[in-house]
Formats: structure tokens, C-alpha cells, sequence
């Protein structure tokens, strides 16, 4: 089957077409408005006017904007071709991408997101993409309540690595363990989704194109415009 998959969770537009599970074709753009100026053109280049049989969105969560376009656009696609729309969570995503460019590690992943101030959106997950500990949005600080534990009580088991750009939160907390490993190369890619999305489409596990929604996690918060010399 062949899956048009799109990911625009995080600051990295990312296109990918899949094949039987199997990424053939990747364009990737970490510009500022990657998403609104990219990702149109990134989907033409890669379907060259063929209909897929259907398309992958990562789900969320992540930037709020960014969720929308992905969505917005996977959404018009889907209606526009008349195929199953497909959706995958953003972390579970990152951890198989992962998992796909080091088969040979057999600990677990903590994919985090910057959620901004000291406050991350992660999942954990083993080799199986099993996952864990689901999506939250945590605060990475010493309380009584904090996620560290969790996190520390894991690292005493094996090996952790941290991904993502909400990773660096956790070093001064968590790196000076033996077991916390963390990858600054890695990158969000929408190629992380491809086997996901396979699975989701051989079983039947579609969205509704008139009510999906990203999971978004948090409410979204407008700012007031400031216009500078105005009172």
C-alpha cells in the first residue's frame, strides 16, 4: 500500500511516501513557516498528481500551528481523493524513528518535545513500541510530584535515551547517570510513521476526515499583539 505521510508537530516539515511500510521518497524542511510554504509543494513532488491509497498525520502533540496545517492539509487530501485518513501520536513516532536508525539498541526511548519554560511533552517506550508511560506534559524539576522518579526508577533498570528537542531539559537532572544516554543528532522525520501507519491501515484503524482533531494536550493561548510606540 502507499501512504503519503506528513509531519508538522514540531519545527521540522517533514513529507514521506511509503510503500508497503517501506519509505521511497523524504523531503524535509526545518525553515521558519517550513509548514505553510513547504509542505504544499513537498506533497506534490511526492504524489506527482497519483492518488495514494492513503495519508498519515502525526497526531500531536506538539505546536499548536503546526497541528493544524499537518491536519488541516492531510484532511483536504483525503477528502479530495476519496481515501482513509491515518493518524499516528507524534512521540510514538519519534521513538520508532528511532528504534528504525539503531536497531542494534535495546533500551528504551523518552522522546520529549519542548513544551516551552521547563515543561516537555513525553512518552516512554521499549524496543516493541510498546508504550510505557503515555503522553504528558511534564515539568522537569525537583518536587514531590515530579516525573523524575519515574524516570530515575527506569534508568536503575537499563538504558534510556532521550530525543528530541526537549531532551536537553532533563541533563542536568538525569545525565550524570550511567544508564541516561542522550542523541543530539536525532530530528523529527515523518519517515518515523511509515510502519505505524502500515499497521493502522491493515487492520482498519482509520479517523473520521469530518472530526478529527490533533492532540493538542494543552489549551491553546493566544498572545495579544504588541505594536510598538502604541498604548
Amino acid at each position: 500500500m502507499k501512504i503519503l505521510l506528513i509531519e508538522t508537530a514540531t519545527r521540522v516539515c517533514s513529507v514521506a511516501l511509503s510503500v508497503d511500510g517501506h519509505v521511497v521518497a523524504l523531503r524535509e524542511c526545518a525553515e521558519p513557516d517550513a509548514h505553510s510554504t513547504r509542505l504544499p509543494l513537498f506533497v506534490k513532488e511526492l504524489t506527482d498528481g497519483q492518488r495514494p491509497d492513503a495519508v498519515c498525520v502525526s497526531a500531536g502533540p506538539g505546536s499548536y500551528t503546526g497541528l493544524r496545517i499537518g491536519v488541516s492539509s492531510a484532511k483536504g487530501l483525503c477528502y479530495g481523493y476519496g481515501i482513509p485518513l491515518l493518524s499516528v501520536p507524534t512521540l510514538l513516532s519519534m521513538a520508532a524513528h528511532y528504534y528504525m536508525q539503531h536497531p542494534e539498541y535495546k533500551g528504551l526511548v523518552c522522546p520529549m518535545i519542548d513544551a516551552r519554560r521547563m515543561e516537555c511533552y513525553t512518552m516512554l517506550v521499549d524496543p516493541q513500541l510498546n508504550v510505557l508511560r503515555d503522553t504528558h506534559a511534564d515539568v522537569f524539576e525537583e518536587s514531590d510530584d515530579s516525573p523524575l522518579s519515574t524516570l530515575r526508577s527506569q534508568l536503575y533498570r537499563g538504558d534510556v535515551v532521550f530525543i528530541g528537542d526537549g531532551a536537553a531539559k532533563t541533563r542536568p537532572l538525569l545525565g550524570s547517570h550511567l544508564n541516561a544516554r542522550y542523541d543530539e543528532s536525532f530530528s523529527v522525520s515523518a519517515a518515523g510513521m511509515a510502519q505505524l501507519a502500515e499497521q493502522h491501515l491493515s487492520v482498519g484503524q482509520v479517523e473520521d476526515v469530518a472530526y478529527f482533531e490533533p492532540f493538542y494536550l494543552k489549551d491553546f493561548v493566544a498572545k495579544k499583539s504588541v505594536v510598538h510606540g502604541l498604548r
